[in-house]
Order: C-alpha cells, then structure tokens, then sequence
C-alpha cells in the first residue's frame, strides 16, 4: 500500500485474528493504537504496537454524513454535457454506503452502469457551523480518498442524485487520514485493472476545500468524523466484475477496492 509525504496518517482498525476497531497511527511497517479517537484530542499514550500485516485497516472514519459535491471540475462537467453550476453542488451520501480499503464495491441488480468517480475528502475534525472560509481549514483534521461510485443510468433516469449514490457500498474511504497535506494542488487520479483512466489535480476545482467547508456549514453542521467529497475529474468509466480500482490522491496514498456482483 503505497503512500507518499511526511503528514501523520492516521488509520481505523481491527486485528485479523479478531478484536474491536481501534485508532491507531500507521507508519511504515506498524501501527500504534492510540487512547482516544483522533476526534477526542488522539492521546497516543499506549504499548499497543501491531505489525502492519497484523491488522485490516477499515474506513478511517465513521461519518454521520458524506457531503459530496457534483461537478466541481469543469472538465468532468462537459463529459457529462451539464453546466458548472454557480455554487457548489451538494448532495449526501448516506453512512450505510461507507466501506474501507480492500473491501469489495458491490454490483446492485437494478443498475447497469456503475461507474468510478477518484475524489479527494476532506474529514472534518471538529464541529463547523457557519464558520468563515477564512477559519474554513482548522475545521479539517486531515485529507483522505474516496470513491464515489455512482449508477450512472439511474442518476440520469432519476435526475437527482440520491439513488443513483447511495447503494450499500458506494462509498469507499481510505486508507486513512493524512494530516498536515496542503488540499490546493493535489494530483487525483484512478486507475481500473492498472489502466489510469481519471488524472488531474486540485487545483482544478472550481469551488475549493475552504470554500466548500464554509458554504455547506451555512447549511447543516458538520460534525466530527463527516466527509466532505470534493467532487471527480474527467474520465469517469465503467466498472464491471473483477475490476481492481485504485484512487490514488497525491500525499495520501492509494484506496484499492476489487469490484463483485451483487
């Protein structure tokens, strides 16, 4: 599992031979538990230490919502023949729909066209209401990948987003939380059977992190451990069964999920 930068990164876990989830700070080659969740002040103050091919990591955080927006790269926008809107656009994810890295993104019956969409996540750290895009960032803890798997065909059929977002499974997170990553020029890139279809960089949105976390806010509160998906570059593609996708955001690492029919 490769990552890149110097950030703490921060992981969810269980033991493979069984036990509860835990915290803990991931390095090259162990993890070490922490007392308190990275939410609660992340006391490291523990001889809990695993080899990494001791543990399974799991979704780094368990958000009460996944606010992701659409079309926030202009170039994905013309894929789809839609205008850049003129703020951001929102819609949830529910938290039922998160898994971790190695788990499996599950194919559902009603859709013929799922489809991969590489993201960068902003996981904020503490409570953010109707906070400036000034104060914006100390709101954040850290920075993670997501897949925002979507059923394209239904998204189309619908015409709003939930269903088509929302399966069991649509939101993979992982493989932790990078702290310390600067969000403004980052490369997002995804790759389907070693084949890289999605590359581009943050710089590129059209509506940036502080702004995202100041604008949506002003709307709902954002809580502890809630992520907010920045949105997907051009080169959104079909996934099938068998597939192994891998989002890669740069400064955090790779999100690797095999795909299976449901």
């Amino acid at each position: 599992m490769e990552s890149t930068g110097d950030s703490t990164r921060i992981v969810r876990f269980t033991k493979k031979d069984g036990g509860r989830a835990m915290y803990g700070m991931w390095r090259d080659d162990h993890v070490r538990a922490i007392v308190a969740s990275p939410f609660e002040g992340m006391i490291v103050g523990t001889s809990e230490l695993y080899g990494v091919d001791e543990v399974k990591l799991l979704a780094p955080c368990l958000p009460t919502k996944i606010v992701a927006i659409g079309l926030n790269y202009r170039d994905h926008a013309a894929e789809l023949g839609m205008d850049v809107p003129e703020e951001p656009l929102i819609f949830l994810k529910p938290p039922s729909s998160v898994i971790g890295p190695g788990d499996d993104i599950v194919l559902p019956e009603m859709s013929s066209q799922v489809e991969h969409e590489a993201e960068l996540g902003a996981v904020i750290g503490k409570r953010a209401r109707k906070v400036s895009r000034e104060n914006a960032l100390s709101h954040v803890l850290g920075y993670t990948c997501v897949n925002d798997v979507t059923a394209r065909d239904l998204q189309k059929k619908d015409v709003q987003f939930t269903r088509s977002k929302s399966f069991d499974t649509f939101c993979p997170l992982g493989p932790w939380i990078a702290t310390d990553v600067d969000p403004s020029d980052l490369e997002v890139s995804c790759r389907v059977n070693g084949e890289k279809r999605q590359s581009s960089r943050t710089s590129q949105l059209v509506h940036g992190v502080a702004e995202l976390v100041s604008f949506i806010s002003h709307i709902m509160t954002l809580n502890p451990g809630d992520v907010i998906s920045t949105g997907t570059p051009f080169g959104v593609g079909l996934l099938a069964p068998g597939d192994e996708v891998v989002v890669s955001v740069e400064g955090i690492g790779e999100l690797i999920n095999k795909v299976t029919e449901g």
